[in-house]
Formats: C-alpha cells, sequence, structure tokens
C-alpha cells in the first residue's frame, strides 16, 4: 500500500465529529449565535406604562438543556418588577425587528458564583452545548457573544475572540484591611479559580457565554462585576482584560445546586 494511500484511509478513519472541531470561527458563530438571547424586562404590548418604555435590556444569557432554560449573570437579574403594572422578566430571542420576547422566570441562582438560571415559556430555543472548563488552558483561543453597552444598537449580538490569558483565584490580595469590602471578604474566604481572558467586554455582556472558538463549546460566563470590582474602567480606560465564571459551576447550576 503505498503512503498516499495510507494517507487517504487515514482520512477516512477520522470520526465525523471532526469536522465540527475543526470549523472555522465564522462557522462556529453562525452555529451558537442563535443560541444568544438578551436578558431584561418588557411591559405587555400597548399597555400604559411609568416612563412609557416597553422594554428594558440588562444583559446577555444563554440557551442550555431543553430549549427553555436559559443562563446568565445572578447580578442581571431585576430585584424588583412593577407588577402593578404587569411588568415581568423576558428573553429576547432572534435579531433586530424579527425578534420575539419570551416571559421567564428564575429557576434558581447561585449568588457565589453569580448565575442563574432562567426557564422561558413558548417555543423551544437552540441550546449551546457546555464544555468541560477543567480542560481549559492558558492560552486557548476563545470568544464571547453577547449585547454590550446595554444593547444601544439594538438587538444584534456582538463576537469578540482573545485567549485565555490565565487562570487565577477570584480573590485578589488587597493592599491593605481598610481597602477590603464584604464582597472582597467573602471571596478571600471562599476562593474559586476564573478565567482572565485578554479580550474586553463591556457593560451588557455579563451573562455572554465564552466558548472555545474551535468548537463552540461553553467554557465559561462573562462577568463584568468582578471587572469593576478590581478598578478597572471599562468604558473610559478598559484594560483589555475580563473576566469568566468557569462553567463547571454552570454544569453544578443545572444538576440543581444554587442558593435558591
Amino acid at each position: 500500500m503505498t503512503t498516499r494511500t495510507l494517507f487517504i484511509a487515514s482520512l477516512l478513519a477520522l470520526p465525523l465529529s471532526t469536522a465540527a472541531w475543526s470549523a472555522g470561527l465564522p462557522e462556529v458563530i453562525d452555529r451558537v449565535r442563535p443560541g444568544i438571547v438578551g436578558v431584561g424586562t418588557a411591559y405587555p404590548p400597548r399597555q400604559p406604562n411609568p416612563g412609557g418604555k416597553t422594554v428594558s435590556y440588562l444583559g446577555t444569557g444563554f440557551v442550555v438543556g431543553n430549549g427553555r432554560q436559559v443562563v446568565t449573570n445572578a447580578h442581571v437579574i431585576p430585584t424588583g418588577l412593577d407588577t402593578e403594572h404587569n411588568q415581568m422578566l423576558a428573553i429576547f430571542a432572534g435579531r433586530g425587528a424579527a425578534a420575539t420576547v419570551h416571559p421567564a422566570r428564575v429557576v434558581r441562582s447561585d449568588i457565589e458564583h453569580d448565575l442563574a438560571l432562567l426557564e422561558i415559556q413558548g417555543k423551544t430555543l437552540p441550546a449551546l452545548e457546555i464544555g468541560d472548563s477543567s480542560r481549559v488552558r492558558e492560552g486557548q483561543e476563545i470568544a464571547f457573544t453577547g449585547f454590550p453597552i446595554g444593547m444601544v444598537l439594538g438587538l444584534y449580538p456582538v463576537t469578540h475572540r482573545g485567549i485565555v490569558a490565565a487562570i487565577a483565584p477570584v480573590a485578589r490580595p488587597a493592599e491593605n484591611a481598610r481597602t477590603i469590602d464584604p464582597a472582597q471578604m467573602h471571596r478571600l474566604r471562599n476562593p474559586f479559580d476564573v478565567f482572565q481572558l485578554d479580550a474586553t467586554a463591556y457593560p451588557g455582556n455579563s451573562g455572554s457565554p465564552v466558548y472555545a472558538q474551535d468548537s463552540g463549546r461553553v467554557i465559561g460566563v462573562i462577568n463584568s462585576v468582578l471587572v469593576k470590582e478590581s478598578a478597572e474602567t471599562l468604558l473610559s480606560n478598559p484594560s483589555g482584560i475580563t473576566y469568566a465564571i468557569p462553567a463547571v459551576h454552570v454544569q453544578r447550576l443545572l444538576r440543581g445546586g444554587g442558593s435558591d
């Protein structure tokens, strides 16, 4: 058997899944984008409400599991709704004028890792696959897709790409005890690793899925609160560093873990 024949035979022996792993980033984005959603609030159509604003966008989320589950950051969820005027927690799916509104409810949350699991009404949406975040390595190429700057450009998802720059504890040492606030003190007592990314996320990106560029599997969730707490000013002086909660905590949330 010739060398050329052996080479062709080895290609034919590769599993079909190899094609998905070798897809380029544009193809991966096309696959992932339908499962990226906006998270916010909405009033029923044509109903008078204070201020006359029908919808409010608060952050990003992504569809998982059975197509009716959505993961986002816990801090994205509003602390109160205008129940007198039937304001509801809502998920916005689709792009631009074709976007649809899905009433949602909080199933459970994990305050320590700033994650929340929502459930939507209506038809199912394309779900993203959760990857193994324990296998993530520094230098790995990643991308994240979401709605930065409070969706000022409308419901059109934006993708950024970069690498995992570092894997480090979420609790960073303070210069002295006077600079430690309660949130930092809690993390010093309960440290866990986060991914530092060399790509800039903005307000509105909170809850965006971080995924492997070659497969689209989610390995983390963007968290802009950690950036703000580290004294990095995103809009006026972005450092290019973004933090992501590893997907292992998403898997735990889906299995029933959390604080609610």
